[in-house]
């Protein structure tokens, strides 16, 4: 798809619209891991379990905030760049006769 791409702008789109999805499949899966952390720690008999569990919830912590802070990285490179969109910049037509309407009539 990226060898598709007409232009270069596209194909940032593209990688940006992908990457964009990818943080957030990431960071839903850190969540996850979290809660079973925290089932196991919940549902432990003994305190090798509980222990194991309270790991799984560390990393679980520690992905959650790996991945938002670079979430909050990439917003502070864009604002400092002053980019404001990700969409593609599509150059307007060239006005053949701007006295003219659409129908016919002129001004």
């Amino acid at each position: 798809m990226v060898a598709s791409a007409a232009t270069l702008t596209d194909t940032l789109v593209f990688m940006s619209t992908f990457l964009n999805g990818v943080i957030g499949l990431f960071i839903t899966l850190a969540i996850v891991v979290f809660f079973w952390g925290l089932i196991k720690y919940l549902w432990s008999m003994g305190t090798e379990d509980a222990h194991e569990g309270l790991k799984i919830m560390f990393w679980g912590v520690i992905a959650i905030f790996v991945m938002v802070s670079i979430w909050g990285i990439i917003r502070l490179l864009q604002s400092t760049l002053k980019v404001t969109s990700t969409d593609p910049v599509i150059p307007k037509g060239v006005v053949v006769n701007p006295g003219v309407y659409q129908q016919g009539n002129t001004y």
